[in-house]
């Protein structure tokens, strides 16, 4: 396909929805091949011998360690997904020379924060990890992942950070390699590392660790090479207030999306744990990761428009800022509604893919109709929310990350049990109810803020 051997894509011209294709493609393919690439620790380490008592213990004690890997990612969209956007916004203004200065900063930044964390990771793992389940029988398994992983954490937040730079350019097929470089040397390196040289648990973290440096440095090839477009100047290292405060405040709304995760879990569990058991905790388990798969090609989708709206916002194209956004919107809403239907009519289908206990499979697939019931509008949820970052419009992001998550769904977990006497269903509808009252709000809040901000494009000066 031409999509394919494209290296660079012109943001400013053609047919938006074939544009929109070229960048969402590759990008939808990192999301997912990202996703294997956190399983195959996994899957290797749950066949250590023998099976039955060191693979299910070392495979627990990484499981522990998801958290601090999760809150590793949302530092690094901190100022990927904060920066990048800003950078597209200047770009499109034709002031490269200022969308250096953005990409620079970040990654000052980005290095500065992988300092502090691994500093942090290293010298309060156990207790850290005790916060996050961790028991006598798997910290020893956990804190052998951990800190060896911790080494890593400049690798992983300059691979997952900068990255954003280079699709942020148009270089999309440039940013699926990096993550496809990494995932597959990981895939290569687990087996000789866990197995071959009989280091278990440390050898995972450890094959991690590498493909991650080796990804990085590919990403920072890229950047001081020819090929970029913006290039990571020295001069452009040292942080600037100016620069970098808007893209943190920008990148708050992603943070907060990523970094949430954990605890929202850690609610779930703890109410399910209350009124269902152990029964209930698994299906949990089952559906959030349903849920998490089945999500990322939206995120795809709104990460492949972000450049293309910036870009254009930037060059006051109101016409195809707005073109952009309705072909997302169209996009994002036929696959919620595809997903949607899919789910109620085949749910045991999506169950089956992660778990084939008969008893969990039936828990889990009443539930996951119950979870995933709003899952239909949700495409409108995602497309105005990631539109509000790439306009820029970082207050509002971030009120709207903070909604759905903070403000309506952790306390509804625990207070629609209070109204209804099946608790473990309401636990489960916290989810859907918390999904309609957010996209309500941010499809209102769009409409306004969207046609306001255009309005003030069209009417600014050049």
């Amino acid at each position: 396909m031409k999509w394919m051997s494209q290296k660079h894509v012109d943001l400013g011209s053609g047919s938006v929805g074939r544009l929109l294709l070229s960048l969402a493609a590759p990008t939808i393919t990192s999301q997912i091949v990202n996703m294997l690439y956190n399983l195959v620790d996994r899957v290797y380490i749950g066949h250590m011998q023998p099976t039955d008592t060191v693979g299910k213990l070392a495979l627990t004690g990484v499981g522990v360690c998801l958290p601090v890997i999760l809150i590793i990612s949302a530092f690094a969209a901190l100022m990927a997904m904060g920066g990048a956007p800003r950078a597209s916004i200047q770009e499109g203004r034709g002031n490269s020379r200022e969308a250096e200065r953005i990409m620079g900063n970040s990654f000052t930044l980005l290095v500065f924060a992988s300092l502090i964390l691994t500093l942090v990771f290293r010298i309060w793992a156990e207790p850290i990890l005790l916060l996050f389940g961790a028991s006598e029988n798997t910290i020893g398994y956990a804190l052998d992942y951990l800190n060896i992983y911790a080494i890593g954490t400049i690798f992983v937040q300059v691979t997952l950070g900068m990255n954003s730079y280079i699709t942020a350019q148009g270089f999309t097929m440039t940013g699926m390699k990096t993550v496809l470089i990494g995932a597959v040397l990981n895939t290569i390196l687990d087996p000789i590392f866990i197995f071959g040289l009989d280091m278990g648990v440390q050898g995972a973290a450890l094959a991690t660790v590498l493909s991650q440096a080796v990804s990085a440095a590919w990403v920072f090839r890229f950047l001081v090479g020819p090929q970029t477009r913006w290039h990571l100047r020295r001069e452009n290292l040292r942080p600037v207030p100016s620069v970098f405060l808007p893209c943190l405040a920008l990148g708050m709304s992603p943070f907060i999306m990523q970094s949430t995760e954990s605890l929202i879990t850690v609610c779930f569990n703890s109410s399910l744990l209350k009124y269902g058991g152990d029964i209930a905790v698994g299906a949990m388990t089952v559906l959030s990761s349903i849920m998490q798969f089945a999500m990322m090609p939206l995120q795809g989708l709104t990460q492949g428009a972000q450049p293309i709206i910036s870009y254009n916002f930037g060059a006051r194209n109101v016409q195809r800022v707005r073109d952009a956004f309705q072909v997302l919107l169209k996009a994002c809403i036929a696959y919620s509604l595809t997903l949607w239907l899919l789910v109620q009519l085949f749910p045991q289908l999506f169950v089956l893919i992660f778990n084939d206990n008969p008893d969990l499979v039936n828990y889990a697939s009443w539930a996951l109709r119950i979870y995933m019931a709003a899952t239909g509008i949700f495409g409108a949820q995602i497309a105005c929310q990631q539109t509000f970052v790439a306009l820029g419009n970082a207050k509002t992001s971030l009120f709207l990350a903070v909604l759905r998550k903070i403000i309506l769904l952790i306390p509804l977990i625990y207070l629609l049990p209070l109204f209804f006497s099946d608790k473990v269903f309401a636990v489960f509808l916290a989810e859907p109810v918390a999904d309609l009252l957010a996209v309500c709000t941010t499809v209102i809040l769009f409409t306004i803020q969207f046609k306001k901000s255009l309005a003030e494009l069209e009417q600014s000066p050049s």
